[in-house]
């Protein structure tokens, strides 16, 4: 689990095609405590698990899963990425929750100075666009950012000097594509909304149902 907060840029250092998966070397240009093998790190947004050492950079694997729905596949040696380690239990929750699990890849359609600060207009799939709400949260290349404004296709964000200066994003232009991961609660509350609907058109498919939640004081709206 991830909170969006980019801790520094790293930079490719590697990247070895095996098979349809690939495996990349990753030197980050801040100061960070070693990684160890079996480590998380996101790295633009993607959670990817730390494989071996190769000086001061690291080695994580990527698979071919991975690669169809992100930007991993389009990484060269000599790119910036965003970097951020697993959220320790001490920790303060910054950002909003991320898992590191990219929903899929948007475009960039606009990108607008506002005085110090920038606009930018991402184009998502309209299936995505249904997590998304004006004021919510949303992770672009594992940057965690408030969304200003929605429409069907795309959502608008602002970009502060700070996220300007420690990650990769004001580097993008428009046309570039980044890796997009709706926000999870917002998930979560569909798939028990759905459930609950088709629990009601077949009562055999659960014995979980408002009027259960209710017998047992967990529930005390009416439907």
């Amino acid at each position: 689990m991830f909170t969006g907060l980019v801790e520094g840029i790293g930079r490719i250092d590697e990247v070895v095609r095996v098979g349809q998966d690939m495996v990349l070397g990753v030197l980050p240009l801040f100061n960070m405590s070693e990684p160890k093998v079996g480590d998380s790190i996101s790295v633009n947004g993607v959670c990817l698990t730390v494989t071996g050492m190769k000086g001061k950079a690291f080695h994580v694997y990527v698979s071919s899963e991975t690669i169809s729905l992100s930007t991993m596949g389009q990484l060269r040696k000599g790119d910036e990425v965003n970097l951020e380690r697993a959220l320790l239990p001490t920790d303060r929750l910054g950002g909003h929750m991320v898992s590191g699990h990219v929903d899929g890849m948007g475009k960039i359609l606009k990108k607008e100075q506002k005085q110090r600060s920038w606009l930018l207009r991402v184009e998502i799939d309209k299936a995505l666009m249904k997590y998304t709400i004006e004021k919510g949260s949303i992770a672009i290349d594992g940057i965690s950012l408030t969304i200003n404004h929605c429409q069907d296709t795309y959502f608008e964000v602002n970009i502060i000097p700070q996220t300007g200066k420690e990650t990769t994003l004001l580097k993008k232009r428009v046309g570039d594509t980044v890796n997009i991961e709706t926000d999870l609660i917002g998930k979560y509350v569909e798939k028990f909304v759905v459930n609950e609907r088709l629990t009601r058109d077949d009562k055999s498919k659960s014995s979980v149902d408002r009027a259960m939640l209710r017998k047992y004081g967990f529930d005390t709206q009416e439907p």
